[in-house]
C-alpha cells in the first residue's frame, strides 16, 4: 500500500481536495479535457450567491505548499507497542498515545475518525524565540516540482525551499506548520465539536486569522483570556501575566457546549424542591421583542392578595377581579417592550411553581423564574490561580520529583475546556484529541474528569518524538524525546487518579503506536519486488511485520485504534477479519488454506466480509493466481457472492 500511496501522492495538487467535491456535485462543470468552466459554475450560483469579485483573505509565503501538505498521503506505517499494549491495564484501553508527526497522525486519524472528535485542545508551539520553534519537515521537493505542483515562479519556489530546508521560525514558517494541522483538525470534528487553541501574544493575531480561514468567521465563538503567570516578572515595558486560548466551532448552527460546575453557588430561598435564586421571565436580548416573537408577548395576572411561600405572589393567565395585569417590561432606551422567555403553555404547566409573581422593592410587580442551577457557563476570563502554568508545572515536579517541563498546562485549564466541550452527561462517550501533546496535560486532564463525573471520554494524543538536550534534567533523568515523558507521565498520573478515586471505574490504561517512515532501502525493494515471481520472497514482510501492516490497514479502511479484529485460522494458515474486510498479510498461503477460504464462505453464512484485502508481497506468481481464480469462482457461484479483491503494494 505504501507504494501505492507514494505514486498516488506524485499527482497531488494543493485544490485536489475542493476539485473533488465540484467534481461530486457539479460534474456537468467540468468539460471533457478536464478543465472547470468557471461562467458555467457562475450559472448554477447566481440566483443563490451573491458573487463578489473583492475579498479579505490571510496570504502567506507557502500556503499553496501548506495546502498541498494537507492532501498527500502519509507514507508511514503504524507500529503498535505490542509489550505495552497486552498489559492488563491497557489491553482493553480505548485510549490512544501516537509517536510521531503530528502531520501524519492526523492523516492517519482521518481514515477512521473524520467527523468524530467531539472537542480538540492544542496548545502549540508559540513561536515566541524562545521556545525552540524552527520550521523543518521531510519532504525533498525540488525547485522544479514545486514550481509545477504550486503554480508558482522559480522565485517563489526557492523561498519556500529555503523556510523547509533550512530552519525556519518565521511567522510564514509557523503559519505553514500550523495550517494543514488545523484543516485536518476541522475535518476531524464532529458537526457539534469545537476546537480549543492557546496562544500567546506573538501569534495570537495570526492564530485568529488562520483559524477564521479555515473554520469560518461565523464559527468563531470566543477568546480567552487566562491569568497563566500571576506574579509575572517584568522583563520588559510591560508585565504579562496572560495568555490566550482561541474557541472555535466545526458548525455554529449545531455546536453544544456544557456549564462549569459552580462550586461558589449559594441560594438565598428554599422550598421543598430544596435551595433557589430568583431571576426575571423576561428575555433581556432586545433582538427578541414583539415584532420578532409575538407567540412570547402575553400578559400575566398577580394576586396581590395571596402569598405563597417565601412571601411569592399567586399568579395565572386569566385575569379576574383585582389581579394585576404584567407584561414584560420595556427596554430604558429604545421604549420597546421584552418578551418572554416562556411560551403560554410551559407558563401553565409552571404557574406557581418554577414561576412566581414578585413585588420589588420599586413596588413593581414582576414574573419571576426559580433557578436550581448549580453551573454556569464559562468566563472568557479565566483568573484562577489553579489555571496558571505555575500550577502546571507545580503538577509535573509532584509526579516526577524533577523538573521536567517548562511551563506545561494545567489539568484545572483543561479540565475547563473539555468540560465545555464534551456533553453535560454521565453517559458521556466521545473523543477529545490533542495532537501537540506535550506532557500529556490533556490524558491527565480526561483521566480526572472521568474519575469526578464517572464519564467515559476517551483520549487521542500525538507527540513528535523531540529529542530532549541534553543538559536538560529531562535527559539526566532518563527520558530521551518528549513522547516518551509523555508517556510516562500519563502511567504515573494513573496511578495518582487511582488512589484519589479508589472506586473509580474510568478507562486509566492507553494503546501505544509509533509512526515509522519506509526507510529508502525497503522502498528500494518494494519497487524492485517481482509479481511474476514463482517462488515467494518475504523480505518486504518480514521488514514490517504482520501486525504492523494489519494495524496501518485497519486504520487505513476505516476500523480505529480500537477494533474487533478476529484471527481466522485456514489450514493452518491465519487470516485476520474484522467486518466488512478479511486480511491476508501472512506468507505461505498454499493451495489447502485458500481451499479452507472458500468451504468458510461458502458453508458458514456469518462469514462474508465483502473486501478480501491481500499483502502482494507475500504472494508469489501462482498463489495469488490461484486466490484470483477461486474469488471469481465465489462470484460466479450459486451464492452470488459480492466479494471484492483488493491487491495492495
Amino acid at each position: 500500500m505504501i507504494r501505492d500511496i507514494i505514486e498516488s501522492n506524485e499527482g497531488i495538487r494543493p485544490n485536489i481536495k475542493e476539485i473533488e467535491v465540484l467534481k461530486e456535485n457539479f460534474p456537468s462543470c467540468f468539460k471533457a479535457d478536464g478543465s472547470f468552466d468557471l461562467e458555467r459554475f457562475k450559472e448554477f450560483l447566481k440566483d443563490k450567491v451573491s458573487i463578489s469579485h473583492e475579498g479579505y483573505e490571510l496570504k502567506f509565503l507557502g500556503k499553496s505548499y501548506a495546502k498541498m501538505l494537507a492532501a498527500l498521503e502519509t507514507e508511514t506505517v503504524i507500529v503498535p507497542d505490542e509489550e505495552h499494549n497486552s498489559k492488563p491495564e491497557n489491553k482493553t484501553s480505548q485510549n490512544v498515545y501516537i509517536s510521531g508527526d503530528n502531520l501524519d497522525g492526523l492523516k492517519h486519524l482521518l481514515k477512521s475518525y473524520a467527523g468524530e472528535i467531539k472537542c480538540i485542545y492544542i496548545d502549540p508551539p508559540y513561536n515566541t524565540g524562545n521556545d525552540g520553534f524552527t520550521y523543518k519537515d521531510n519532504f525533498n521537493f525540488t525547485v522544479e516540482e514545486l514550481m509545477k505542483k504550486l503554480s508558482i515562479t522559480e522565485e517563489q519556489a526557492e523561498r519556500v525551499l529555503d523556510l523547509t530546508k533550512r530552519g525556519s521560525a518565521a511567522h510564514s514558517a509557523w503559519l505553514m506548520l500550523v495550517y494543514p494541522r488545523l484543516q485536518m483538525a476541522r475535518d476531524l470534528l464532529s458537526q457539534d465539536g469545537l476546537i480549543f487553541i492557546s496562544i500567546d501574544d506573538y501569534e495570537q493575531a495570526n492564530m485568529k486569522l488562520i483559524c477564521d480561514d479555515v473554520f469560518g468567521e461565523e464559527n468563531f465563538q470566543g477568546m480567552f483570556i487566562i491569568n497563566a503567570s500571576p506574579s509575572a516578572i517584568d522583563y520588559g515595558h510591560v508585565a504579562k501575566m496572560h495568555e490566550y486560548a482561541l474557541m472555535y466551532s466545526r458548525n455554529h448552527l449545531e455546536c453544544i457546549t456544557s456549564q462549569l460546575p459552580d462550586d461558589e453557588k449559594t441560594f438565598k430561598y428554599e422550598d421543598e424542591n430544596g435551595g433557589f435564586n430568583i431571576y426575571p421571565l423576561y428575555n433581556g436580548n432586545i433582538k427578541f421583542n414583539p415584532m420578532t416573537r409575538p407567540n412570547l408577548f402575553y400578559p400575566f395576572y398577580v394576586n396581590p392578595d395571596k402569598k405563597l411561600d417565601n412571601d411569592f405572589l399567586e399568579i395565572g393567565l386569566e385575569k379576574k377581579k383585582g389581579w394585576i395585569e404584567v407584561y414584560p417590561p420595556k427596554t430604558r432606551r429604545e421604549g420597546i417592550y421584552h418578551v418572554w422567555r416562556w411560551g403560554k403553555d410551559l407558563a401553565s404547566e409552571n404557574l406557581n411553581g418554577e414561576i412566581v409573581g414578585f413585588l420589588n422593592d420599586s413596588s413593581e410587580y414582576r414574573i419571576v423564574q426559580k433557578s436550581r442551577l448549580t453551573k454556569k457557563t464559562i468566563r472568557s476570563l479565566l483568573m484562577d490561580t489553579s489555571m496558571s502554568s505555575r500550577r502546571g508545572t507545580a503538577e509535573i515536579d509532584d509526579l516526577f520529583h524533577a523538573k521536567l517541563f517548562s511551563f506545561p498546562k494545567p489539568t484545572e485549564l483543561i479540565k475547563a475546556f473539555l468540560t465545555v466541550g464534551t456533553y453535560d452527561d454521565e453517559e458521556n462517550d466521545c473523543y477529545i484529541l490533542d495532537f501537540f501533546a506535550g506532557s500529556a496535560t490533556t490524558a491527565h486532564s480526561v483521566m480526572k474528569l472521568n474519575a469526578e463525573n464517572n464519564s467515559k471520554v476517551k483520549y487521542i494524543l500525538v507527540q513528535l518524538p523531540e529529542e530532549c538536550d541534553e543538559t536538560s534534567t529531562a535527559y539526566k533523568e532518563g527520558y530521551k524525546t518528549i513522547d516518551e515523558i509523555g508517556k510516562e507521565r500519563i502511567i504515573r498520573a494513573s496511578k495518582l487518579v487511582k488512589e484519589t478515586y479508589p472506586d473509580t471505574s474510568a478507562d486509566l490504561g492507553f494503546k501505544h503506536y509509533t509512526l515509522k517512515d519506509v526507510q529508502s532501502n525497503v522502498l528500494d525493494k518494494m519497487e524492485k519486488f517481482d509479481t511474476d515471481t514463482f517462488v515467494t520472497d518475504t523480505t518486504v514482510y518480514d521488514t514490517f511485520g504482520a501486525n504492523t501492516i494489519l494495524t496501518t490497514w485497519l486504520i487505513h479502511d476505516g476500523y480505529k485504534f480500537t477494533n474487533n479484529v478476529q484471527r481466522v485460522e485456514l489450514a493452518g494458515y491465519i487470516a485476520y477479519w474484522c467486518e466488512n474486510h478479511l486480511y491476508l498479510i501472512n506468507p505461505e498461503m498454499g493451495e489447502d488454506a485458500i481451499k479452507a477460504l472458500v468451504d468458510k464462505y461458502n458453508q458458514e453464512g456469518k462469514f462474508n466480509p465483502q473486501n478480501i484485502v491481500v499483502f502482494g508481497y507475500s504472494f508469489n506468481y501462482i498463489n495469488m493466481e490461484n486466490l484470483k481464480t477461486n474469488v471469481k469462482i465465489l462470484r460466479d457461484s450459486e451464492k452470488n457472492l459480492k466479494v471484492n479483491l483488493d491487491i495492495r503494494y
